[in-house]
């Protein structure tokens, strides 16, 4: 058992990111369970097309509306602190809504008006807990402990949590918000045992938030593979953002999944997110960073099509399994190359630069998912996404070089599993 714990988490990890890393499994679980069960309680609700998009449009707002502010406040601030208060939020929300539904007094506006408060809060907890593995861990490690973090992030939160939020779903519409609710909690209690060094900058080093938030911006625009990822995200989350925002309604009424089908959909996602991941230092040691980004891409691309044009759920899940695959070697080559580059001071700001990237592209497509789906149906927003990918790959293609230049200077982690050390720096 010693050993298995030793590969798992490396004693040269340190306690304080085995804490961490409890939190964010703990949170990751919680998170899980409303990832199914937030959409199947809009489609409880209602059944208008837009309506469904515009669940996952407030969800995905947020980090558009918040995220610069909540890099800045994450660079001025404790951020075990930040990320104590954030996911406190989240508990008294989700305890609400919970309760709420319990008594059925949860009309469509008040479980509209939670999901964007959850994504509210979750845009600051994720931005501040995107800073807190590079406090507790060498720079060396960073590609272990981020591998570790995705891991845990897909069995939980992709694999476990959906199905298990689908299925308490069924028992019990409040249950699986009731039971994220003390999943926060108890990542509440595991974040407040981390010592993190000093960081908070002293009151007469800082300027206005206003330009500590164009200094993020600046450094992030300067970086160029930095750069380039935050464009390459913003591209393909207007397309992704399309098709995803109804895929609740594409599993039902297209592959004719029930509540407990359309977890397994997630599930599937996380699951080829978890293959991908294990895989991941093989295939940096065969691939190169930007051909890898490349070949993700064309499959994202071929992803959609296919979608758009199957109504077989046998044909679909082999499918969602692949993009799993890409979507999250993707998000740790993002992550690691990030955290190595960035200054400490600036990791905040960055981050959040990213994340309106991230959901910049969601809300914009959510947006155009929306309005398609409910004028030509529920395969309208994956033919968008299709040939808007394809178009979008012609046009970053030659961006990637960056990342091409960053591999070059990479030096790939040994450890199985492990993402590489793209070795960039500031």
């Amino acid at each position: 058992m010693a050993r298995v714990i030793e590969t798992a988490l490396p004693e040269r990890l340190g306690r304080q990111f085995r804490w961490l890393l409890g939190s964010s499994w703990s949170s990751n679980l919680g998170d899980g369970l409303v990832l199914a069960a937030g959409p199947l309680l809009v489609a409880s609700r209602t059944d208008e097309a837009f309506l469904v998009a515009l669940a996952a449009l407030l969800g995905w707002l947020p980090p558009l509306l918040f995220g610069l502010w909540a890099g800045a406040v994450t660079d001025r601030v404790d951020r075990r602190r930040l990320v104590m208060t954030m996911d406190a939020v989240r508990v008294a929300v989700l305890a609400v809504l919970a309760t709420c539904v319990a008594v059925d007094a949860a009309p469509i506006w008040l479980v509209l008006t939670a999901l964007f408060l959850l994504g509210t809060a979750e845009t600051f907890a994720d931005n501040v807990s995107g800073t807190l593995v590079p406090m507790v861990v060498h720079r060396d490690d960073l590609a272990i402990a981020n591998a570790r973090a995705q891991a845990g992030f897909i069995g939980l939160n992709q694999l476990a949590g959906p199905p298990l939020g689908a299925a308490l779903f069924a028992a019990g519409q409040f249950s699986p918000f009731a039971a994220a609710a003390v999943l926060m909690a108890a990542g509440v209690v595991l974040v407040s045992r981390v010592v993190l060094p000093t960081h908070v900058r002293a009151a007469h080093e800082r300027g206005t938030v206003r330009a500590d938030i164009a200094e993020g911006v600046r450094w992030t625009w300067r970086h160029p593979a930095v750069r380039t990822l935050v464009l390459t995200i913003l591209i393909f989350n207007v397309t992704f953002g399309a098709a995803w925002s109804v895929l609740v309604l594409y599993a039902q009424q297209r592959l004719g999944l029930g509540d407990v089908g359309f977890g397994l959909v997630t599930t599937t996602v996380g699951l080829g997110g978890l293959v991908g991941v294990a895989c991941y230092g093989w295939l940096t040691a065969r691939v190169s960073l930007a051909a890898l980004l490349r070949i993700g891409l064309v499959v994202e691309t071929l992803t959609h099509l296919a979608l758009a044009l199957t109504t077989s759920p046998w044909v679909a899940m082999p499918v969602f399994f692949v993009f799993g695959a890409h979507a999250f070697v993707w998000g740790t080559t993002s992550i690691t190359i990030r955290q190595r580059a960035v200054p400490l001071v600036l990791q905040g700001r960055v981050n959040s630069v990213n994340l309106i990237g991230v959901f910049g592209g969601l809300v914009v497509g959510a947006a155009i998912g929306g309005v398609l789906a409910q004028h030509w149906g529920v395969t309208a927003p994956f033919w968008f996404a299709a040939v808007g990918s394809a178009v979008f790959v012609v046009l970053i293609w030659r961006e990637l070089r960056h990342v091409a230049h960053t591999d070059a200077q990479a030096t790939p982690e040994g450890a199985a599993g492990a993402t590489p050390q793209p070795g960039v720096d500031a």
